[in-house]
């Protein structure tokens, strides 16, 4: 908790609720590694968070703050999405098909489309829309091969200041010709894309091959060759979704001792390396992700829809070889926006692997897991002091079976908080979602509460 400050006019509180993480469930025990706040007080200003308590304590410190109260609530950080196409939004729920053959019959023909500017422009706010209505406040985030797809979603989320990755796909081999760069194109239309984006407000660029399918050797290799010109840079792509995948990568790239190394060859698997999926990867892949400091998005809903497999959670978080995870909606092959509903269906997947994954290993990995796999947990993923005011708050009574299900009052302890946490995550979607902040600045309030 910070001390008082002169001029706490610019200063504002938040006062209900709080969960958040101060360490890792998977490896800590829940009292160490869980906050919670039965009745706290978040203070903000100039988008940062500058105390955090217990009410009594902090109030004291601000007796003069206009309060904004939440009675009944759970305030936690922004959801953060480590995987998902912003092009695929109007092709959610499109029916039928694996992997490969879904990219060809649905995926390609929606992303020519994004050719044309000013419907980019039109999806990318639609795109934002929801995530805020769903509570995600920042995404790792796959545009399309066209340059203008990338300006236009990065001018719509800088105009509400929200923190978000992207980057322009790469793509130059087995796809239609209307959807492909040259290797040399890729490399000079990225290379400007970084110049004029990356860092600026809020804003990170992605490196985005879209897969070693379809991108050459050649390709790869100047995508490695912009991670060593722009090394803070991030490197997005898929990795081992679907068996026909990496049996297809395996013929593409017969040298190479399996999927990741293509990657790896060309210098592209390092921290801030995001790779989507991994289903389907082996002991000696997940081992040399631990030891490069790569992270994987988990997509439980899209390997469901498109039967890609079922992820080894147990094996990316063992205590040998830990991998960096975060949860990945990928929609459009993602059936939601809604990381509840994303995280409910982690634990079906690790339920069928026979493993558990508690509420609170579900919610970190939403927060703080998330952010942690972004190399973004110095700036945002919990309540610390000095970081960015994203948050938002949830209604654990938001549907009659809910109101039912849950108590008004707050939760008095973790087990208590435990229970009601994994009656969100089981039946919550974007109706749980009462509020959504962006840098302590109401960026999406419920219709049912404006009036």
């Amino acid at each position: 908790m910070s001390s008082r400050q002169p001029g706490q006019s610019q200063f504002k509180g938040i006062r209900g609720s709080f969960l958040d993480f101060v360490g890792d469930p998977f490896y800590q025990s829940e009292v160490e590694s869980v906050r919670y706040l039965v009745d706290g007080l978040l203070i903000v200003a100039d988008g940062k968070i500058q105390a955090f308590g217990p009410y009594s304590d902090v109030h004291s410190e601000y007796p003069e703050i206009s309060i904004t109260e939440y009675p009944g609530r759970l305030i936690t950080p922004g959801f953060i999405d480590t995987h998902i196409h912003y092009p695929q939004t109007g092709m959610i729920a499109a029916y039928g098909e694996q992997l490969l053959e879904w990219l060809n019959q649905y995926t390609f023909p929606t992303e020519q489309k994004f050719a044309d500017r000013t419907y980019a422009a039109e999806v990318a706010e639609i795109f934002l829309d929801e995530l805020l209505r769903n509570g995600t406040t920042t995404a790792s985030v796959f545009a399309c091969v066209f340059p203008q797809s990338v300006d236009a979603f990065f001018e719509a989320a800088e105009r509400r200041n929200l923190c978000m990755i992207a980057g322009k796909v790469m793509m130059d081999r087995n796809a239609p010709d209307t959807l492909c760069d040259t290797a040399e194109s890729s490399y000079q239309e990225t290379r400007e894309l970084i110049k004029k984006w990356h860092g600026r407000s809020r804003l990170f660029y992605a490196v985005t091959p879209r897969f070693a399918i379809t991108s050459t050797r050649e390709q790869l290799r100047l995508a490695g060759q912009l991670l060593q010109e722009f090394p803070d840079v991030y490197l997005h792509t898929h990795l081992s979704e679907n068996v026909d995948e990496v049996a297809w990568v395996k013929e593409l790239f017969p040298d190479c001792q399996g999927y990741l190394d293509t990657y790896d060859q060309a210098r592209l698997v390092k921290e801030r390396a995001i790779f989507a999926h991994g289903v389907q990867l082996t002991d000696q892949e997940f081992q040399r992700l631990s030891e490069t400091d790569a992270a994987i998005a988990f997509c439980p809903t899209s390997n469901l829809f498109l039967g890609s497999g079922l992820f080894k959670i147990e094996q990316a978080k063992s205590t040998e070889y830990p991998v960096k995870v975060g949860l990945g909606t990928d929609v459009g092959a993602g059936t939601s926006f809604s990381l509840l509903q994303t995280a409910s269906e982690a634990y079906k997947v690790a339920q069928l692997r026979h493993q558990k994954l508690s509420p609170f290993k579900m919610m970190f990995l939403a927060t703080l897991g998330g952010a942690k796999a972004l190399c973004l947990d110095k700036t945002i993923g919990n309540f610390d002091i000095g970081k960015a005011a994203d948050f938002i708050v949830l209604d654990s009574q938001a549907t009659p079976l809910m109101a039912f299900r849950n108590s008004p009052t707050p939760s008095k302890n973790l087990k208590e908080l435990a229970d009601r946490v994994f009656s969100l995550i089981m039946m919550g979607d974007d109706r749980v979602i009462q509020a959504t902040y962006i840098l302590g600045d109401l960026a999406y309030v419920r219709p049912d509460q404006t009036s």
